[in-house]
């Protein structure tokens, strides 16, 4: 692994765990998760090959990074405060995001130390051609992850934006309208 790999690997796990706390939920807080992303795509996503089981592997990495970040995204906390929107990543979300990016992590440490031989009898044994495909793979889970999890979050923030009345978080941040209660005069 390069020093890029570790970079862009701790700052997505990073990114998450930095909205554990409450902030701003808007269309640019949710670019810096976008932009490493596409900094992976552009250093590691390059043609492949389809032949043996490239592609059964390419769509259960996929499948499992849209899973994980629809759910991270759906148990993120969401709610309108005033004329925001206001998000938290609880720890549910955190644990699925980092489940998805830590497990990209742990597997391409293990891959480059003791690791590879194991994945060359698995990758032989169940015709899948390389270890570029396993990059493309994971490279793609980590975008699913993070495009289902900015796709649900901005749908969440569009429907609080333009949901009637005020909405207040739940004691636990829930996305649950509930009217604010009003001060007497």
């Amino acid at each position: 692994m390069t020093p890029f790999d570790y970079i862009t690997d701790i700052a997505l796990i990073a990114v998450v765990v930095l909205q554990m706390r409450v902030r701003s939920l808007t269309l640019r807080s949710l670019l810096l998760p976008l932009g490493l992303v596409a900094g992976a795509g552009i250093a590691y996503l390059r043609p492949i090959s389809l032949a043996g089981n490239n592609l059964t592997l390419i769509a259960v990495l996929v499948a499992a990074g849209l899973a994980l970040g629809t759910l991270s995204g759906m148990t993120t906390s969401v709610w309108r405060q005033g004329d925001s929107v206001l998000a938290r990543a609880g720890v549910l979300a955190a644990f699925l995001w980092v489940l998805g990016m830590g497990a990209r992590f742990a597997f391409a440490l293990w891959v480059t130390h003791t690791g590879a031989e194991a994945v060359g009898r698995f990758s032989f044994s169940h015709d899948i051609t390389g270890g570029h495909i396993w990059q493309f793979a994971l490279v793609l889970m980590a975008y699913n992850e993070v495009l289902s999890r900015i796709g649900v979050l901005q749908f969440r923030r569009i429907r609080a934006v333009h949901a009637p009345g005020s909405w207040a978080a739940g004691p636990n941040g829930a996305d649950n309208p509930r009217p604010v209660a009003r001060q007497a005069a």
